[in-house]
């Protein structure tokens, strides 16, 4: 977390892989050091994930279809005692507990600001979510089936240790998918191999849908944040958690005592 490692982390990727709840979905990791220039991997073919942040969600939505405008459910999770907070007109807003449930506009950059990270006092980290693509869920049911974004502890500390980790979220072909039933479960993930472009693989495996980029980065001035590190600070919408929206089960019909057949029933004056 100190300017010095800058230079570092430009040779170090992590993406990871998921899945969770209805839709399969899946996040990518891999971690590389520097490598020779007559060692290049194969890149995606549109879209290599060494790309600035904002250019590959901006190049989604100049193939049209029903991305422009719309906010995307994204659910934030972290370790337990983190804090999060948004970036919120100029600022970051107030920090609070996971999971957070947001609407993020699909290729805008959104940045966050993690707290009270364990073993790491006083130490902040700034990543960043693309919102890349969206989730076609039936209408008015948008909220069941928001972008899994999870950071994991060993995220932080690949990225306090002054590594760049890059998180490549992608929902998983259906013809593709293990058979097996992992709502309620923590998401699963993998390592690429080092040097591979984590965009490419997830391409590969489904259809990407976020890219989560965190490192060494902080901000000059903790009270004067510039709106260039804040990516504009794009509107987001704020939802309810998960707990909030689900329906409470319906109260049982109370059950009325048994009558005595013996004992006499006096009607109502």
């Amino acid at each position: 977390m100190v300017p010095n490692r800058r230079a570092l982390v430009r040779h170090v990727r992590d993406c990871r892989r998921r899945v969770l709840g209805g839709a399969a979905m899946m996040v990518i990791a891999c971690l590389a050091t520097a490598r020779l220039p007559a060692q290049e991997p194969p890149v995606h073919f549109l879209h290599p994930a060494g790309m600035p942040p904002g250019v590959i969600g901006n190049q989604q939505l100049q193939r049209g279809g029903p991305l422009p405008g719309f906010f995307q459910p994204v659910e934030i999770t972290i370790p337990e005692g983190v804090l999060v907070a948004l970036a919120e007109e100029g600022r970051f807003g107030e920090p609070q507990k996971a999971p957070l449930r947001a609407g993020f506009l699909i290729g805008q950059v959104y940045r966050l600001r993690l707290m009270n990270l364990p073993l790491q006092p006083g130490v902040e980290v700034f990543p960043t979510i693309e919102v890349i693509d969206r989730i076609y869920a039936p209408r008015g049911q948008e909220l069941r089936f928001p972008i899994i974004i999870e950071i994991g502890r060993d995220d932080l500390e690949a990225a306090l240790s002054g590594k760049f980790v890059t998180r490549v979220v992608y929902l998983e072909d259906p013809d593709k998918a293990l058979p097996v039933q992992e709502a309620g479960k923590d998401q699963g993930w993998f390592d690429v191999a080092p040097g591979t472009d984590p965009l490419a693989v997830a391409d590969a495996l489904g259809r990407p849908v976020a890219i989560v980029r965190m490192g060494a980065r902080v901000p000059e001035r903790a009270d004067a944040i510039d709106m260039a590190f804040l990516y504009g600070c794009p509107p987001w919408i704020k939802f309810a958690p998960r707990e909030a929206t689900l329906p409470r089960p319906a109260a049982a019909p109370a059950k009325k005592a048994p009558q005595d057949s013996s004992t006499p029933q006096v009607p109502p004056r």
